[in-house]
């Protein structure tokens, strides 16, 4: 069984910003394989299913980002999901617009959601989808940026970089980290 976990803050306020990529990324994903995230528990929204032939839980924390951890560690308990079957799919500001980067372990990087999921499991050997949203202006706001909606020209774009961050995701199920990142690290993956 593996545990997907789409980060991001819940309510129709946050629902198109920046910080909500990784829950936009993890529904294309579920609505690609026939899931649906209508039940609820392990404080979040959650579905079960196959994802690229495997088994899959794909759960969105309802938690908002700070909290992500509570939800994650409930859902991993009860399903006996270890460390290296989960994937956190996230934004990330030290990658552009649509790049992406997969890891396997490592810190949070200052990522409120993946410090609450360490402090919450005690560990961080599992795997990431980031997804790069780049960052603000020069002096800008962190905080404010990943809380804004993506510009139009992101708009137009976004659909296509979710697919790609899908398929990323459906290859790093059936095949493991090492393979995805050898496929999609450092690539620019929209077409221009």
């Amino acid at each position: 069984m593996k545990l997907i976990v789409g980060l991001g803050n819940p309510g129709p306020e946050y629902a198109a910003t920046r910080h909500n990529i990784g829950f936009m990324a993890t529904v294309c994903l579920a609505v690609r394989n026939g899931i649906s995230l209508k039940r609820k528990g392990h404080q979040g929204l959650y579905g079960v299913g196959r994802v690229a032939g495997t088994e899959a839980t794909i759960l969105l924390p309802q938690t908002y980002m700070n909290r992500s951890g509570a939800s994650v560690a409930s859902a991993c308990q009860s399903l006996g999901v270890e460390p290296g079957d989960l994937v956190v799919v996230h934004d990330e500001i030290d990658l552009a617009f649509g790049t992406l980067r997969i890891k396997a372990g490592g810190g949070h990087g200052g990522h409120n959601g993946l410090r609450s999921i360490a402090g919450s499991l005690g560990e961080t050997l599992y795997s990431r989808l980031r997804l790069g949203v780049g960052r603000p202006p020069t002096g800008g706001d962190v905080s404010r940026y990943v809380l804004s909606c993506f510009n139009a020209a992101e708009r137009a774009q976004l659909n296509e970089y979710l697919e790609k961050a899908a398929d990323a995701l459906e290859l790093l199920v059936q095949k493991g980290p090492q393979e995805a990142m050898n496929l999609y690290n450092n690539r620019d993956l929209l077409t221009k």
